[in-house]
């Protein structure tokens, strides 16, 4: 039987009373519709760039130094950028929730809704910055530089010119092979490799931001991840994002993870502060799709990673990568 709440939208998408009386498939297909309707009439009404930022004051901030005032604006330009992404990922994923056939809730529909708390926040994070940089202006501060500080990039586990080497196998089998990323600069949100996939292949640029997300997800023909990663990860964080395989760039896993673990590892003669983050999503196959799961494992400071193991019935999301050891610079 179809709920009240369900009735009611039955109703409004056009349909008649008697909607619940019709077979259990023709319901379905009714409900599914009425529900894609009010999911494009819920998810227009708010975009990242149509949120007002909340009122904050410049006062606030006025006794902060030029440098504090430097590290605050990064960070809330880095989680306003996440946040934005997903006010405006909502639309995407009620369209997808609902084209696969997969049961549809009502509850976890509604609370993806645009204008719900991610938007909050993201005003808030807008607020925030204008009245930092505000501050920042009055009080004369330099033009907020690139380049990592020193005292924070010696915090690192790793340093420009190191060349951290990983190990990948198919899942399915066949033999191993090594590539590198030579970490050529640091900086504030942002860290800058180059990729050497091995003896006669060009050496290609590689860019993560802070938390670990590849940048230029679609250049290589390497497993990478956009979104699914964030600055200080917590013991029960949930993550969502996308994996992108190596051949599929038409094919992009759309999963979802879960931090159920934190502390020290020592790997590769390193000391990492890491978090393993537990992964389960699909990998669009026209109408059907085929399960993604597996582990990851990265370095909160940095966000390099440690170890990934993917399981699929997609052979492009079936592998095992970790690292084996990091080259000094020189």
């Amino acid at each position: 039987m179809l709920g009240a709440v369900d009735e009611r939208r039955l109703k409004r998408a056009g349909f008649s009373e008697n909607a619940a009386t019709f077979c259990p498939p023709m319901r379905l297909r009714l409900l599914a519709a009425a529900l894609f309707a009010a999911a494009l009439s819920v998810g227009c009404t708010t975009r990242s760039a149509d949120v007002k930022p909340a009122a904050v004051s410049p006062a606030d901030f006025m006794g902060w130094p030029c440098d504090a005032l430097a590290d605050e604006i990064e960070r809330v330009q880095q989680r306003a950028a996440d946040v934005a992404y997903a006010v405006d990922a909502h639309l995407g994923n009620n369209v997808i929730i609902l084209s696969i056939g997969t049961t549809v809730f009502w509850p976890a529909l509604l609370a993806m809704r645009p204008d719900g708390p991610e938007a909050s926040e993201l005003a808030q994070l807008r607020g925030r910055y204008e009245a930092l940089d505000a501050a920042a202006e009055r009080r004369g501060c330099p033009p907020l530089s690139d380049a990592l500080p020193a005292a924070r990039a010696a915090a690192l586990p790793v340093a420009p010119g190191e060349r951290l080497v990983y190990e990948e196998r198919r899942a399915l089998g066949g033999p191993g092979h090594e590539f590198g990323l030579r970490l050529q600069a640091l900086k504030r949100g942002e860290l800058d490799f180059v990729l050497e996939r091995g003896p006669g292949s060009r050496p290609l640029p590689w860019r993560q931001d802070a938390a670990g997300n590849a940048l230029d997800a679609h250049t290589h023909h390497l497993l990478s991840w956009t979104r699914l990663l964030r600055r200080e990860l917590a013991l029960g964080d949930v993550l969502s994002g996308e994996l992108h395989g190596p051949h599929s760039l038409d094919r992009v896993a759309r999963v979802r993870g879960q931090v159920i673990a934190v502390g020290p590892l020592v790997l590769a003669e390193r000391r990492f502060d890491a978090a393993t983050i537990e992964l389960f999503g699909d990998v669009p196959n026209g109408v059907a799709s085929t399960r993604v799961d597996g582990v990851m494992v990265v370095d909160r400071a940095s966000g390099v990673l440690l170890r990934l193991e993917l399981r699929s019935g997609n052979p492009d999301y079936a592998l095992k990568r970790r690292l084996v050891r990091v080259e000094r610079a020189g």
